[in-house]
């Protein structure tokens, strides 16, 4: 009997997972955190779809995926990983099984953003001053000698989660303090496993850029780049820094920069980084007309981001990253004549127990074309730095008016939303 192909999915959210499976009929193997699926409110796949293992065991990990696919009679045929904390085991496991995925040492130069920057700089590649600090000293020492603003983050972090503006030495003090105290509580998560050495905690301070930010997801093979999606990010006024209130999508790229000068740079910056067939999301800013590049993964961007190039382009980037992880042809070009769409992220307005979420106002809007609500009454909020997940309570996908500014537009509509919270 033939061998089921399979693509490996390594270590994703049964969010996720549940969009995959109803978007495609089989051909895909489901690698889980036993944690994961335990709280998981998305029903489970059957156990030939899924297994479920400790994801930082490589041993493991090989082990269980050879019994699995003995006992079910599968081959697989590509791997992909989704998240941050996963690329390095779908990268060792890719390995282990002869197919395609960026190495090991790709993955590493990415996750390592000194090292991203490093490299990047090393190719004349525009990219902030970076510096790993190991003591408040050390940060409040960078901070004097760059002699304006500075950005406090975690090594290998994700997001905008423990990312700190500071503006004075004082400032570098309280944030790294802030940050070291965020990685101990977070040593148990694998995003952020390494990042807290007994020694110090993995720290990087950087130059704070000025300027709009981007996030885009583009295609890297055959020594070229191609832009699949570009989107601006709104940024919110109120909650932490870096926070990303919403995306801008547009076909359009940055009117300060040129048309021909981004597909050369998004190719330079994978290349730098060892990645030469990938599908990689890319955050960058804008700055006097050049473009100054901040993070990379070889991953499509997540968030909101699948559910707004799905309901606005009819763009399925999730199930097409499997097809180009197996090698499957896949065409991503962007729909000719889209109208702009924006992303909006929904948060609560401070921690408690979530009462009452009322979405009908919002529905009601002409602009509105899909909501999603992610978080129900009952519902314990947390917030930012103590968690950077629970606040997040949905997002709405619409078409902005072209007045006014669609950050202005967001303002407006997600005080639509209704919501209760009570002290627990």
């Amino acid at each position: 009997m033939p061998l089921s192909p399979r693509v490996l999915v390594v270590g994703t959210t049964p969010d996720y997972i549940d969009w995959i499976r109803n978007s495609r009929v089989d051909g895909t193997l489901f690698l889980t955190d036993p944690g994961l699926r335990r709280r998981a409110r998305e029903s489970a796949p059957t156990p030939e779809e899924e297994i479920l293992c400790d994801l930082s065991d490589h041993s493991r990990l090989r082990h269980a995926l050879h019994a699995h696919t003995e006992r079910f009679g599968q081959q697989v045929v590509g791997v992909a990983a989704y998240d941050c904390e996963s690329m390095a085991p779908a990268a060792r496991l890719a390995a282990n099984l002869g197919l395609p995925y960026p190495s090991l040492q790709a993955v590493r130069n990415c996750r390592d953003k000194h090292l991203s920057k490093t490299l990047w700089e090393a190719e004349g590649l525009r990219c902030p001053t970076s510096r790993l600090v190991r003591s408040p000293a050390d940060a409040a020492r960078f901070a004097g000698e760059l002699g304006r603003p500075c950005v406090l983050k975690p090594l290998r972090g994700s997001g905008s989660e423990l990312i700190f503006r500071c503006e004075s030495a004082g400032a570098c003090v309280a944030a790294f303090e802030t940050i070291a105290s965020g990685l101990r509580e977070r040593r148990s998560h694998r995003l952020y496993a390494a990042a807290c050495p007994p020694e110090a905690p993995e720290i990087l301070a950087e130059e704070w850029i000025a300027g709009e930010e981007f996030s885009c997801d583009f295609r890297v093979e055959n020594g070229r780049a191609t832009l699949i999606r570009l989107t601006r990010k709104i940024l919110s006024e109120t909650g932490p820094f870096g926070t990303a209130r919403g995306y801008f999508l547009s076909t359009a790229p940055p009117a300060a920069v040129g048309p021909d000068s981004l597909p050369q740079t998004l190719y330079r910056s994978a290349a730098a980084l060892g990645l030469e067939r990938a599908l990689c999301m890319l955050d960058f800013k804008v700055q006097d007309e050049r473009i100054v590049l901040l993070e990379l993964a070889p991953r499509p961007g997540g968030d909101c981001l699948p559910f707004l190039l799905r309901r606005c382009w009819g763009l399925d980037i999730l199930g097409g990253f499997l097809d180009f992880c197996a090698g499957r042809p896949v065409d991503f070009t962007p729909p000719t004549g889209a109208r702009p769409c924006v992303g909006l992220r929904l948060h609560a307005p401070r921690g408690g127990i979530l009462k009452r979420l009322d979405a009908r106002l919002l529905a009601q809007d002409p602009r509105v074309r899909e909501i999603h609500l992610a978080r129900a009454p009952g519902a314990r909020v947390r917030m930012p730095p103590a968690d950077y997940d629970s606040w997040l309570l949905g997002h709405v996908i619409f078409e902005p008016d072209p007045d006014p500014d669609p950050a202005v537009q967001c303002q407006r509509l997600a005080a639509k939303l209704a919501v209760e919270m009570e002290t627990p």
